[in-house]
C-alpha cells in the first residue's frame, strides 16, 4: 500500500486557548497537490465511562451543551489530565462528576471525534459494579445532575436517538451489541 500521508510545509497558530487550540496547515498531498489552508484542532484526548452499579443501572448525567443549545443525557466523561493514564483520568471523573467509585474496568474502544481536523482520541471505558462513595465534586461550570436507570430504559434512550454524543453513542452501541439488551 502507497504512504498517503501529507507533508507540512508551513504551520501556523491561529489561537492557544485552554479549551481551544487551532492550526492552519500548508501542506502537500502525495500527488503533488498543495492546500494552502488547512485547519486541524488540537485537544488533549478524553475518556468517557459506561458504569454500571451492582444492580445492573447505568449512572449518567445530565447537563446542558451550549453548542447545540439542548439539555440531553450523557455518559461521564471529561479530559485526560497530563500525568494520567487514560483509565485515570476516567476513575477521576467519575467520581468528580457522580461520586461513584470502585468497579471492575476494562476498556471498550477508541475513537475519533472527526480524524480529519482533531487530533485527540477518546477512550471508552465500562465499569461495572461502581457504587456511590460520595458527593459529586465539579468545576466551577459544571451543572451536572446524575441519574441511575435500568438497562431496558438506557437502551430504548439510544435507539430514540436521545444521546446526542456520538462519542457516547458508538460505545453505547458497541456494549449493547457485545453485552446483550
Amino acid at each position: 500500500m502507497k504512504d498517503m500521508k501529507w507533508d507540512v510545509l508551513h504551520s501556523e497558530y491561529i489561537i492557544r486557548r485552554p479549551w481551544l487550540t487551532a492550526r492552519r496547515d500548508k501542506v502537500r498531498l502525495p500527488d503533488g497537490r498543495v492546500n494552502d489552508e488547512y485547519y486541524v484542532l488540537e485537544y488533549p484526548d478524553w475518556v468517557n465511562v459506561i458504569a454500571i452499579t451492582p444492580d445492573d443501572r447505568f449512572v449518567l448525567v445530565r447537563q446542558y451543551r451550549h453548542g447545540l443549545g439542548r439539555t440531553s443525557f450523557e455518559l461521564c466523561a471529561g479530559v485526560c489530565e497530563k500525568g494520567e493514564t487514560p483509565e485515570e483520568s476516567a476513575r477521576r471523573e467519575l467520581f468528580e462528576e457522580t461520586g461513584y467509585t470502585g468497579g471492575e474496568w476494562h476498556e471498550l474502544m477508541q475513537l475519533s471525534a472527526n480524524a480529519s481536523t482533531n487530533t485527540n482520541i477518546t477512550r471508552c471505558f465500562v465499569a461495572r459494579g461502581v457504587t456511590k462513595t460520595d458527593t459529586q465534586h465539579l468545576d466551577a461550570t459544571e451543572d451536572v445532575e446524575v441519574y441511575c436507570m435500568e438497562r431496558s430504559r438506557v437502551y430504548d434512550m439510544l435507539c430514540r436517538g436521545e444521546f446526542m454524543q456520538s462519542l457516547m453513542a458508538a460505545p453505547l452501541w458497541r456494549f449493547f451489541a457485545l453485552d446483550g439488551r
